[in-house]
């Protein structure tokens, strides 16, 4: 199933999420010059779990963990990624950045990001495969969302064979069913050596982000609705 857009508009201009989509584009756009450049570069600025977790440097690898891993979620590694993560960032990233502000949606955005890294470090420490992409930052978009708009109906492409239909699912059934996808494909992977893993799915990266989507939401004081503005009298 393939998300379309939602029936849920924004009451303020998602001025962050379209100028994430605009970095991430350009970001994109620049790797595609590298050549074959890409892959040295990719080796060395993105996140390696072994580099910072399975070595053990502990705090020391703290400040450059972090570094690389807001790095990585700039990076995308072809088309199908970068085009993917960038739709459901544009679908889902509105409402919460709507709901958030500005401000707050770009700290949660980063955080919801870290945790995600975080997690996949956690799965696969040893892991020597660079991990790459916005799809945690994402996830936990799309956790926040869920909490925020569970009635919210989400246009969908839905493939039944040789069979295309446009149908409308609550978002309630189409980000749990997502998730769900996320979580049995994780624990599938779990004592998959990391050599066999080139260039898989991160999938704890997105587990741990859809989980922390709405604490981190709840943190930075985005569940409470807010107040509607008294009106004036003329």
């Amino acid at each position: 199933m393939i998300p379309l857009r939602d029936l849920n508009p924004s009451k303020t201009a998602p001025v962050v999420t379209v100028a994430l989509i605009a970095a991430n584009a350009l970001a994109f756009l620049w790797e595609l010059s590298l050549g074959p450049g890409l892959q040295p570069f990719v080796m060395q600025a993105a996140f390696v779990p072994a580099r910072y977790v399975g070595e053990g440097l502990g705090l020391a690898g703290l400040v450059p963990g972090i570094e690389s891993a807001i790095v990585s979620m700039f990076l995308h590694g072809g088309w199908a990624h970068f085009l993917g993560n960038m739709l459901f960032l544009w679908i889902f990233g509105d409402n919460v950045e709507d709901r958030l502000g500005h401000l707050r949606f770009v700290v949660f955005y980063f955080a919801a990001g870290l945790a995600a890294t975080a997690a996949h470090a956690l799965a696969g420490p040893d892991s020597v495969v660079p991990a790459i992409g916005a799809s945690g930052a994402i996830s936990g978009v799309l956790g926040a969302y869920l909490f925020l708009y569970p009635r919210a109906r989400v246009v969908t492409l839905l493939f039944l064979g040789f069979f295309i239909q446009v149908i409308q699912v609550p978002a309630i059934v189409y980000l749990p069913f997502w998730f769900l996808i996320q979580l049995f494909s994780g624990l599938a992977s779990l004592g998959v050596p990391s050599s066999a893993g080139q260039g898989g799915v991160a999938f704890f990266a997105h587990i741990g982000g859809f989980v922390a989507g709405p604490i981190l939401l709840l943190l930075l004081g985005g569940g409470r609705r807010p107040r509607p503005r008294p009106a004036t009298s003329l």
